[in-house]
């Protein structure tokens, strides 16, 4: 691929998750980090805009996967067993779609769904209608901009399509499916007991779940907590560059800016051993860690020590899936030597 290609869908991201950011918090979006989390994995999934007509047609997508966790709060509530065991079932089967060549951003709405959106019924049903709406306003702001970051960095006409990546075989699939849920479902418990407190965690396990499907369990400690420390050192370093003057549009140069020098790596327009997984995972917990600051900030929280908080929780995630990665394989493994 030449460099200047790679150049230009590193800038075109970057340019999409600020704008997005900036649209989200200056209108005071619900969960205004959700918008550039998907503009992240719209575009980094896809080399080709999306039709405008999809816009609605992505949030009505959004509300209908985001159904599938509505329908099982009821049984959450009533019989908890049965309830946490048909959601890890769900996610697993989803995984296991997605892995086997299923579309990737539907894999990842009705993971969302399956979780945050049980999680947070389970305590108050108009939480999760909350929930269910800040997605679909998420989504449609989201496929807007980067609908506009295509026309400003359009793609060139003869431009190589950016590879999916390669479907499993359906027993490997299984595997790494079966693997993916197990790092989700902890956080998702948790989720049961605080919603509004572990809510962020889920988003992050579910990054991490697919970063283990294209992670080698002797790379898991380098790709899964590596991008957990190198997103919470970007998120301190751009929160002390903001806090030099605090304002909307320094917030969105200052994201651009952070978000470019990720981009530039994830395209392989600067040299980097890590996978594209690694620095997609990098990206999105450097917003949610960010964006969760900021809605600290505003409600008058201590920043400082909610940051702490989290970034502890998200470690301990990131180590709980590189040793469960590496245990698995390591089972799979003598299973295949008997």
């Amino acid at each position: 691929m030449p460099i200047e290609l790679r150049r230009q869908r590193a800038l075109r991201l970057a340019w999409g998750v600020a704008l997005c950011l900036a649209v989200s918090f200056g209108f005071g979006l619900p969960v205004p980090i959700l918008a550039p989390v998907f503009a992240v994995l719209l575009l980094a999934m896809r080399s080709q805009p999306l039709p405008l007509r999809a816009a609605p047609a992505l949030a009505v997508l959004v509300l209908l996967s985001c159904g599938s966790g509505l329908l099982l709060i009821p049984l959450l509530r009533h019989a908890p067993v049965s309830g946490v065991l048909l959601v890890g079932v769900g996610v697993f089967l989803v995984l296991r779609y997605a892995l086997k060549g299923g579309n990737g951003l539907l894999a990842n709405l009705l993971v969302i769904g399956l979780t945050m959106i049980a999680a947070a019924g389970t305590s108050d049903f108009t939480l999760a209608l909350s929930v269910v709406e800040a997605l679909s306003k998420g989504m449609l702001l989201a496929t807007l901009g980067t609908a506009l970051a295509h026309v400003m960095f359009p793609e060139p006409a003869d431009a190589p399509v950016q590879p999916s990546p390669p479907p499993l075989a359906a027993e490997r699939a299984s595997w790494v499916a079966l693997r993916a849920t197990l790092i989700v479902m902890p956080a998702f418990l948790l989720a049961l007991i605080a919603p509004d407190a572990f809510m962020p965690l889920i988003m992050k396990s579910v990054s991490l779940g697919q970063q283990a499907s294209e992670t080698h369990a002797r790379n898991a400690s380098r790709e899964l907590i590596g991008s957990t420390l190198l997103a919470g050192l970007l998120a301190i370093l751009l929160w002390g560059a903001l806090s030099l003057f605090v304002h909307l549009w320094m917030f969105f140069l200052w994201v651009l800016l952070f978000s470019l020098w990720q981009a530039r790596r994830l395209y392989r327009a600067v040299a980097t051993r890590h996978s594209p997984a690694y620095w997609v995972s990098c990206l999105t917990t450097m917003l949610i860690l960010l964006g969760q600051s900021v809605q600290d900030s505003a409600t008058g929280q201590d920043v400082y020590r909610a940051f702490a908080v989290r970034m502890a929780l998200f470690l301990a995630v990131s180590v709980y899936a590189s040793a469960l990665l590496i245990w698995i394989d390591r089972r799979r493994a003598r299973q295949w030597v008997h």
